[in-house]
């Protein structure tokens, strides 16, 4: 069975906010990249609303048929909005106002009341929560204790690895990080740095259900179009 693919459209929404105009419009990406072969449409909400707006979050709700996957920062501000803006997950992201994009995953040392809270109440409003956590193995038990039902791992560490030898040690955390993940019978997620050269091999890790892929495929698009785009991401995942 492929791995699914959650196609991240941040930055559909990033190159229309650089002339604050309407296109090129989220909605229509969201339809093309379910098309191509997409299995659910990613969007991260930042605070600085730098890229996704609430009001492209609400259009696809309501005009694309389609599984929605919001990444947001654990803060009350993002557990009222995602209740207000209903997707059907969240991944539950940490984040900085000056960096460019996330630097790694959530670190779960000790006790996490408000984690564990927006957790508690997200899931009993009917959406699927996860943690993006580094290859951890006590994040990915602390992260079991806090009632997260999916874990999805950051792979910047091996995205930016040079060197096969290097690269094989990060996979190999990555893969025992997995066989934790599928012990606590959580869903196992990854993304971030992944492209069309080095995402094979995280595909290929076992227990390994979906990839959430946004840059490298809007940057392919630019000379492919997205919808060639999404479809060869797609293919390497099978």
């Amino acid at each position: 069975m492929s791995v699914k693919l959650g196609v991240n459209i941040d930055h559909i929404a990033t190159l229309r906010q650089a002339r604050m105009d309407s296109n090129p419009d989220t909605v229509e990406a969201a339809r093309v990249a379910l098309s191509a072969g997409a299995d659910m449409i990613v969007m991260h909400l930042r605070k600085d609303r730098r890229h996704i707006q609430e009001s492209d979050i609400e259009r696809v709700r309501r005009e694309v048929r389609c599984y929605i996957h919001l990444e947001m920062a654990a803060t009350e501000e993002m557990e009222k909005l995602a209740i207000k803006l209903r997707p059907d997950s969240v991944c539950l992201v940490p984040e900085s106002p000056d960096e460019v994009t996330t630097q790694g995953g959530l670190k779960l040392s000790g006790k996490n009341d408000t984690l564990s809270r927006i957790i508690k109440n997200l899931s009993s409003r009917g959406m699927g929560v996860s943690l993006f956590l580094d290859p951890d193995p006590q994040d990915i038990r602390n992260a079991y204790k806090l009632g997260a039902d999916t874990i999805e791992i950051c792979t910047k560490a091996y995205a930016e690895s040079w060197g096969k030898k290097n690269q094989e040690k990060e996979l190999e955390k990555i893969q025992l990080a997995s066989y934790l993940v599928k012990e606590l019978n959580l869903s196992l997620h990854s993304g971030h740095g992944l492209d069309y050269y080095n995402v094979s091999p995280i595909a290929k890790i076992e227990g390994m259900e979906c990839l959430n892929i946004g840059f490298s495929i809007i940057s392919r698009a630019v000379f492919v179009g997205l919808k060639n785009a999404v479809s060869g991401m797609k293919s390497l995942l099978s």
